[in-house]
């Protein structure tokens, strides 16, 4: 699921900067595969907490591994909301400023796949520490968010194009907060520890092992 979730993202990304509409429309329709994932990790969790009533580290990696598919699935959908913005966009002339999006993309890549890393290698250090790293993903989203907004205040006639750039680097940000929210599920799973609205020392300390 993991996989499939980051493939479809590189490649809404890929549409986008080769204006390929068909590679767009690949990952709109590839989408169903995560949705269904998702379904049948919920099914199977729910039965084995009905059937077998797990306790402690078991409970935890039913609960977490439930939890991280959530996170997957709405990372599809922010490949998805992508894709189809990056078909509107291939309809216009060429923007040249479409390139500010790799380097947040990257970032937001490098994020999904150390928060995956994270739960499958049990490591609860690599997990805590994606908080702190998605902070930059905010800083360089607001950056280009407001790039981007001046660009439709002084351009006539490319105003769509560029609100469009915009609300894809708001999907990119998001999926810098789901992987983050992946990796608290990693530290729950591997510390029983709850991050959620931690202080930055309590996230220091198990980053530090």
């Amino acid at each position: 699921m993991a996989a499939r979730t980051r493939l479809n993202l590189e490649r809404a990304i890929r549409a986008l900067m080769e204006r390929n509409v068909e590679l767009a429309n690949s990952v709109i329709a590839d989408d169903d595969e995560v949705d269904e994932a998702e379904r049948i990790i919920d099914q199977l969790g729910m039965d084995i907490l009905v059937k077998y009533h797990p306790m402690a580290t078991d409970l935890r990696l039913v609960v977490s591994s439930m939890k991280i598919s959530m996170n997957l699935e709405r990372m599809s959908d922010h490949a998805v909301n992508i894709a189809k913005r990056a078909k509107k966009i291939s309809n216009s002339p060429e923007l040249s400023e479409v390139n500010l999006i790799e380097p947040l993309y990257t970032l937001a890549d490098h994020l999904l796949r150390d928060a995956i890393s994270s739960y499958s290698d049990g490591n609860g250090p690599l997990g805590a520490s994606l908080h702190t790293r998605d902070k930059e993903l905010d800083k360089m989203h607001k950056q280009t968010t407001a790039h981007f907004a001046s660009r439709i205040e002084e351009t006539q006639g490319r105003c769509q194009e560029y609100l469009h750039l915009i609300f894809i680097v708001r999907s990119l940000e998001r999926v810098g907060d789901l992987a983050a929210n992946i990796g608290e599920d990693a530290v729950y799973l591997e510390h029983a520890k709850d991050l959620r609205h931690k202080s930055r020392f309590e996230r220091e300390m198990v980053e530090e092992g």
